[in-house]
């Protein structure tokens, strides 16, 4: 590790010296990493280190990219060459009850964040997996819990501090900066600022956390999602409801499907007669398994999504926005599910995960469809990665005609350079390029990931 850069001050590791491919590997969580080295990697310890960080790129014409958690499937923080911005110690949390906001560093977790507020009988729409950082989370929209009350996360952005090109300090929100503030609510990877640190909106922690599962044979899968399609229009918006094609985990090597709706209510016998219809199932009779949960913590939803996502796994994803019901888009994944080179990929769907009818802000951020499907290869091997990066490939080319866009936070944008502009409505395409041209006009920051960077 080398001491460097303008008046010494940086902490940071260049191409080649000793140390630097032990930090290039750790920024990215997946086990598969992208052969992909930028020239220096710069670990930031405040703000004013990031500010130094952009203008010493700038004037020696290293294209920046941004890492606060590294999470993202592709990678895309790791760029070939430029310099890499590692936010991983901006993790600060500072909680006003009072006012029900919060300040947050990038390299927050959504579970760290969680832990903070509940103790306060706060919460915030933080993703399904805990250990996501909320830089990119917030930046690419956030697809979190309770979508149909709450929203999409991006939408308790209520302001950004940010480094802009030109390495100055703003803050930014609907009145001051607004197209930045605009673009920083889900531009994603393509983001021509670094954020450094967010003013967030809080919810009010829901009384009762209720979920209740059904586990079908995977060929129940178009009869189940034809259920869940008529069932989910007479949900109450607080039950949100998830699908998941995949392996049953009891040793059996069954495929199934399961279907989960978990209610966030105010007591007990709200969450029971919220939950009513999806009581009632049809098909119930026909099911594997059956639980009926009682109440569970915040802390317990982000602990089963964790069970998925291992750190040490090789994982790529994903993603398919749709207008189609689930019932048309489910049943081809089930067959590619079936035939799966690893036992531990799945499918995760869900109808509406943005919340239906909810009157969203202008932001970058773009809902795409009624229903959302993301794929996932998990394996442990790097000798069967052709084989399940192949298959998800397959997977989801196969149901590519029945979409109508993608989620730009986990899409892999390495597929094809039409994958960035579809994870946006032409408008917010169209102006996403307007504020970048007036924001970063001489291209600080690195673009989209696009196919032809290299990707091992």
């Amino acid at each position: 590790m080398s001491a460097g850069g303008p008046a010494g001050e940086l902490e940071l590791v260049r191409r080649g010296e000793p140390g630097y491919e032990e930090v290039r590997a750790g920024m990215v969580w997946n086990a598969r990493k992208p052969a992909r080295s930028p020239e220096v990697i710069v670990r930031a310890g405040d703000e004013r280190d990031v500010a130094r960080a952009v203008r010493w790129a700038a004037s020696a014409g290293m294209p920046v990219a941004v890492r606060a958690g590294g999470h993202n499937w592709i990678g895309s923080s790791l760029r070939e060459g430029g310099m890499l911005i590692d936010l991983s110690r901006l993790d600060r949390c500072a909680v006003d009850a009072a006012s029900a906001t919060a300040l947050v560093g990038p390299a927050v977790t959504g579970r760290d964040l969680a832990a903070a507020l509940v103790g306060q009988g706060l919460a915030f729409p933080v993703g399904h997996c805990g250990s996501v950082a909320v830089g990119g989370y917030l930046t690419s929209g956030g697809l979190g819990w309770n979508p149909g009350v709450w929203g999409p996360a991006c939408t308790g952005v209520i302001g950004v501090e940010a480094v802009s090109a030109d390495g100055a300090l703003v803050r930014c929100d609907e009145r001051d900066d607004a197209d930045l503030f605009w673009a920083a609510r889900g531009a994603g990877a393509g983001m021509f600022a670094v954020v450094t640190r967010f003013r967030l909106a809080l919810r009010r922690l829901p009384a009762v956390i209720v979920r209740s599962t059904y586990v079908f044979a995977l060929q129940e899968v178009e009869r189940v999602a034809s259920w869940v399609d008529e069932v989910a229009a007479v949900l109450p918006a607080r039950v949100e409801l998830s699908l998941v094609l995949g392996t049953r985990q009891d040793g059996s090597g069954r495929k199934v499907v399961s279907v989960t709706a978990t209610c966030f209510a105010g007591s007990r016998e709200e969450a029971q007669g919220s939950l009513e219809a999806f009581g009632a199932c049809p098909w119930a009779g026909r099911a594997l398994e059956r639980t009926r949960e009682g109440p569970v913590g915040f802390d317990a939803l982000l602990d089963a999504s964790d069970g998925l996502w291992r750190r040490g796994d090789r994982c790529a994803a994903d993603t398919l926005w749709s207008r189609r019901e689930l019932a048309e888009v489910l049943p081809p994944l089930a067959r590619e599910v079936e035939r799966a080179p690893s036992g531990r990929s799945l499918v995760l769907a869900s109808p509406a995960p943005a919340g239906p009818g909810l009157a969203l802000p202008d932001m970058a951020f773009s809902v795409l469809g009624s229903s959302y499907v993301v794929g996932y290869a998990i394996w442990d091997d790097p000798a069967d990665d052709a084989a399940n990066t192949g298959w998800l490939r397959a997977a989801m080319d196969g149901v590519a005609p029945l979409g109508s866009g993608h989620y730009i936070a986990e899409t892999d944008l390495l597929a094809g350079p039409e994958r960035v502009r579809r994870s946006f409505t032409p408008q917010a395409w169209q102006r996403l390029a307007a504020v970048r041209a007036r924001w970063d006009p001489d291209g600080v920051f690195a673009p989209f990931p696009r196919d032809a960077w290299r990707s091992g």
